[in-house]
């Protein structure tokens, strides 16, 4: 049999509420990561390395840098009709924007219409994870349910933060309900201690996609979700199979970071994220270069360590530095730096996430804080040291305790009697 015609969509239209201040000025997916990416280049590229290669992106919320990141980075062979576009909310159904990734998809038919594919897959374009959706795609057919659904293995104990899935051993690997955030559910018949949890990614045959977020659509009760409405709508009649994470192989993937997948909706996971790519043998490897992620980098310089004497060493150990980076006689430690990152002599930072065109000045101390884009952090000043001095600066401080500097953001200057000197400098 021919190999199916394929459309990819990717869902990018969430604002992002509980990723403030760093989703204040732009979309979620948009938000950079890993020091030279974006949230959404994890899905474009593992749509891309699956050998997907006709891509809509659905745009709504503050999209512009989103749109613009999409247009300079991700750009196809047009020769051979491959495309990723990004398509803000057009309002082509009534004088409403998308109320939500249903009514998003219901708004965009005349993508489907257009391409006229057999296979739709449906992704989110905020998650951290490699996955081959060729894999998933292949169990779909085989199967030959019309809606398939990836879900990952998680902790029976986190079951209540995740939409989790309920397969009959005996009908596996169609699915008997979807329980939405369950309490006292049980675990799997082979992992009792362990759920199936969606990821947010499906599969679909065309025409049954078409239909159900048609009728979707006529439902006023209806939230217009994904997830929440049309997945379950699937599960009632049962339509829908179960797609098991761990069972996709992924090209250069070691036991380590094999069913890597992160859920980075919240700062504090955004920031554990962040600490899983550091360590000698990370646990999300960005050096796979048998399953590349790609994205957009600037021409910019190696990034450039310098000073050498009397204390006053540039170096970073279990660390990200990115390109045009440059640390000038301080210490970076178990950190992640984006591009054009500037850290001035006797300043140290630690556990922390410097986000492109930072300016870091002499002494500073920075510790556990996500630093976001072109913030002057000036002389002497100490951040995430002091959990209520940083909220009485206007930073934002999660209960675990990471200060979050957004963009732009003002950082108020040290008196001068209080900036310590040259002579007196230690390394913290």
């Amino acid at each position: 049999m021919p190999a199916p015609k394929v459309l990819a969509i990717v869902l990018a239209g969430g604002e992002g509420k509980r990723l403030m201040p760093l989703t204040a000025d732009r979309a979620k997916p948009a938000v950079p990561f890993g020091g030279t990416y974006r949230l959404i280049d994890f899905a474009l590229s593992n749509l891309v390395n699956s050998d997907m290669l006709k891509i809509v992106v659905l745009t709504q919320y503050k999209s512009h840098s989103l749109d613009r990141h999409i247009t300079l980075t991700w750009r196809m062979s047009t020769m051979l009709g491959n495309y990723v576009t990004p398509v803000p909310a057009q309002q082509r159904v009534g004088k409403h924007w998308y109320l939500g990734s249903a009514d998003a998809i219901y708004q965009s038919f005349n993508l489907i219409q257009d391409e006229r594919p057999d296979i739709v897959v449906v992704v989110g374009a905020d998650h951290v994870y490699r996955m081959d959706f060729c894999q998933m795609v292949d169990q779909h057919l085989e199967v030959g349910a019309p809606c398939s659904v990836a879900a990952i293995r998680q902790p029976l104990a986190l079951a209540d933060q995740f939409g989790v899935i309920d397969v009959d051993a005996t009908t596996a690997p169609m699915i008997k309900a979807f329980l939405e955030k369950p309490k006292g559910v049980q675990g799997l018949p082979d992992a009792p201690d362990q759920v199936l949890a969606s990821m947010g990614n499906y599969v679909f045959d065309t025409d049954a996609l078409v239909e159900a977020v048609t009728r979707d659509a006529k439902d006023d009760s209806s939230a217009h979700d994904m997830g929440g409405n049309i997945v379950p709508s699937f599960v009632e009649r049962g339509e829908a199979a179960v797609y098991d994470f761990r069972d996709n192989d992924v090209a250069g993937s070691t036991p380590r970071d094999k069913d890597y997948w992160r859920d980075v909706g919240t700062i504090d996971s955004f920031f554990d994220a962040h600490m899983d790519l550091i360590s000698v043998h990370p646990v999300f490897n960005l050096y796979n270069d048998k399953w590349p992620i790609f994205s957009y980098v600037a021409p910019l310089p190696p990034a450039k360590f310098v000073h050498g004497w009397h204390g006053r060493i540039g170096h970073a150990v279990n660390s990200v530095v990115s390109p045009g980076a440059v640390v000038s006689g301080a210490t970076v430690e178990n950190s992640v730096l984006a591009p054009k990152v500037h850290v001035h002599s006797w300043s140290s930072v630690s556990d922390s996430v410097i986000m492109e065109g930072v300016d870091i000045g002499r002494h500073a101390v920075i510790r556990r804080a996500i630093i976001d884009k072109n913030v002057r952090v000036p002389e002497g000043v100490r951040i995430g040291m002091d959990p209520e001095e940083d909220r009485s600066r206007g930073f934002h401080v999660t209960e675990s305790g990471i200060t979050v500097i957004g963009k732009g953001q003002h950082v108020p200057p040290l008196r001068r009697a209080a900036i310590p000197t040259t002579a007196a400098a230690t390394r913290g």
